[in-house]
């Protein structure tokens, strides 16, 4: 888990692709935290894509850097702890300009049953689980 949070971090934008009835939504997101050993992303509860992950949480992530890409499928567990969602917030200051704990928005998801596959055109891809 710890090499895909690297890669993860390393590329800054990663993007996420969710499902809205049988419609694909795919948007940038830049968000990754390791907390309590699980890895997290966060968005905004009145955006759409927390509404898609709420009512399916299968998702995928998929970014690419120097030659070499990442997909992950996963399915986002909301974790509704404050805990869960200050660890984000410290992680990305620069959030708290838009983003509290408490604000009643600021929502966190972990990956669950995360299957990360690494590709590249001049290397066998390999899986990490977790």
């Amino acid at each position: 888990m710890q090499e895909v949070y690297d890669f993860l971090k390393k590329v800054g934008t990663y993007y996420l692709a969710t499902m809205e009835g049988d419609q694909p939504r795919v948007r940038p997101f830049g968000t990754v935290n390791l907390f309590e050993g699980k890895m997290y992303i966060q968005t905004g509860k009145v955006k759409p894509v927390s509404h898609q992950m709420m009512s399916n949480g299968k998702v995928e992530i998929c970014a690419f850097d120097a030659g070499q890409w990442l997909r992950i499928q996963a399915v986002a567990v909301e974790d509704d702890r404050r805990e869960a969602r200050v660890s984000m917030l410290d992680a990305y200051p620069n959030l708290k300009a838009n983003y509290d704990p408490d604000d009643g928005n600021t929502q966190v998801f972990y990956l669950k049953d995360a299957v990360a596959t690494f590709s590249s055109f001049t290397a066998p891809s390999r899986e990490v689980r977790f």
